[in-house]
């Protein structure tokens, strides 16, 4: 369609005289976006000659290289473009970026991005005072960006080495908050209406917010109690088998669905998924008398209660979805009960055979 989303805003990306150009629609309705984008094209079509206007073909790495390309016009219009559908679970963070970046950064045709470059943008992050795990977020994704750049052919890659030079910052340590079960449960019980199911799926699956705020239909499977996840943030298919509690919520949900949309959790306002839960989440964190908690650490709370329960570590890395165990291995140090029962079975049973051997040593 040559339409993409910037921010909550479509824009239409279109190309005249060989000449490629960005309008913004200033609307956020898709379909709005669509009328004002079939009128453009008519009016271009009746004001110029025939096969000067073209839609870009999807594929940014086709788009013509220049020297002179800034940072900026290349992360704005060839690398988020790319990225939609793509990184859904770090897409609005991606869009983010781009407005902590200093101006002179942005200014940088991508010849000039060096290691130099790389770190006094680091210690740009560093004098705004952001936490390390930010800043660190901050370069991966603009190391990521860089590496598309020169899968494209857009810098060679002697200059993508350069910029991989750049070590993140030490000493990051990952936050692990969860809650109790008195917690979970104050937390339940200060839910609005509309968050509530939600709060309880992200606590009985550990599944990530943006993997609950677009779930749709299509991928419940209440026959079979099973949750069918098809877009990722590793881009693997993930099941995830629902629980009573689950099926009950699935179900109530079912009955009273909108049937003109597909979304589990549509907004009813729009149709659309929730954007965000930020205001009603914090609303029910403070009221519930919860401190420093944020809706990701529902799905620390998920683990932790695995692991605390005795739920073997393989078992609980296939739920989260992670791919290396070294993620989940951060949720092992709570498994100390489980610990001390098998070293107490251990020692049961070499008494046992203490005894054993004791009795036949006498007779």
């Amino acid at each position: 369609m040559g339409l993409y989303r910037r921010g909550k805003v479509w824009w239409i990306s279109i190309t005249v005289g060989g000449k490629r150009y960005w309008v913004s629609t200033k609307t956020d309705n898709r379909r709005v976006a669509e009328e004002i984008h079939a009128k453009v094209l008519l009016e271009l079509s009746r004001s110029t000659p025939a096969n000067t206007v073209t839609q870009p073909q999807g594929n940014q790495e086709k788009a013509p290289k220049r020297k002179d390309l800034t940072y900026e016009e290349f992360y704005r219009d060839r690398y988020l473009p790319y990225c939609e559908g793509r990184h859904a679970t770090v897409w609005r963070t991606k869009q983010y970026f781009l407005y902590v970046l200093p101006d002179w950064f942005k200014a940088l045709t991508l010849d000039q991005i060096t290691t130099e470059k790389v770190e006094r943008l680091q210690s740009y992050f560093i004098r705004k005072q952001l936490a390390p795990a930010t800043c660190n977020k901050y370069i991966s994704i603009l190391k990521a960006s860089m590496t598309k750049a020169c899968e494209w052919e857009l810098i060679s890659e002697d200059r993508l080495k350069t910029i991989r030079k750049v070590k993140l910052l030490k000493g990051v340590t990952k936050r692990l908050r969860y809650l109790n079960p008195e917690e979970i449960q104050k937390l339940l019980e200060a839910c609005d209406e509309h968050l509530y199911p939600i709060v309880l799926v992200a606590l009985h699956t550990g599944m990530r917010k943006s993997e609950i705020l677009l779930l749709k239909w299509s991928n419940v499977d209440l026959k079979n109690g099973l949750l069918l996840l098809e877009k990722t943030k590793n881009r693997e298919r993930r099941e995830i088998p629902m629980n009573d509690t689950l099926k009950q919520v699935f179900s109530r949900l079912f009955v009273k669905r909108r049937l003109d949309v597909d979304w589990v959790f549509p907004s009813w306002k729009s149709g659309k998924p929730y954007y965000d839960l930020k205001r009603s989440f914090n609303k029910a964190v403070k009221k519930a008398g919860i401190t420093d908690f944020h809706f990701h650490d529902l799905r620390h709370t998920f683990a932790s209660q695995l692991v605390m329960a005795g739920v073997d570590i393989r078992t609980v890395q296939e739920l989260l979805g992670h791919k290396s165990l070294t993620m989940t291995l951060r949720y092992a140090h709570l498994s100390h009960a489980q610990k001390k029962k098998a070293v107490q079975t251990l020692e049961t049973r070499l008494n046992c055979l203490k005894s054993v051997t004791e009795s036949v040593t006498v007779s």
